[in-house]
């Protein structure tokens, strides 16, 4: 009797591990999935208005919310509102480049390139919102 509750438990231990393990896989598969389909778009600021424009972008490990001002065409400003993170703070340098380069196309941080990646595409749909108005 104690022996085939012994197995019972174990085998619903092992069954309980297996199918979490599938469920994080997946879950981490979706994760590089959108990473790798993050898709920085060149943005052409002169047809972007002044103004203060929010952008936001999440990729369940790693999400990021922004705050770009444009004035005359220009990125005067981007504040990092939210970053959410494992590893990747490093990246919070990235909104500097951006502003330096005047453009999205700058260096990702090694060691944090998915954050990088993940502000990168925020700024990106916030200056969007800025070509629209």
């Amino acid at each position: 009797m104690i022996k085939r509750v012994i197995v019972t438990l174990v085998s619903l231990g092992i069954v309980t591990g297996v199918f979490f393990g599938v469920r994080y896989f997946i879950y981490l598969q979706n994760y590089k999935n959108i990473i790798k389909n993050i898709n920085i778009e060149k943005v052409d600021l002169s047809k972007v208005s002044n103004g203060t424009y929010l952008g936001s972008f999440d990729a369940l490990e790693v999400g990021a919310e922004v705050r770009v001002t444009v004035d005359n065409h220009k990125i005067t400003a981007i504040k990092i509102i939210h970053h959410k993170n494992v590893k990747g703070q490093r990246a919070e340098v990235i909104p500097e480049r951006v502003i330096a380069a005047q453009s999205l196309q700058v260096d990702t941080v090694s060691g944090a390139t998915n954050s990088s990646k993940v502000i990168l595409k925020a700024i990106d749909n916030a200056l969007e919102k800025g070509s629209k108005a």
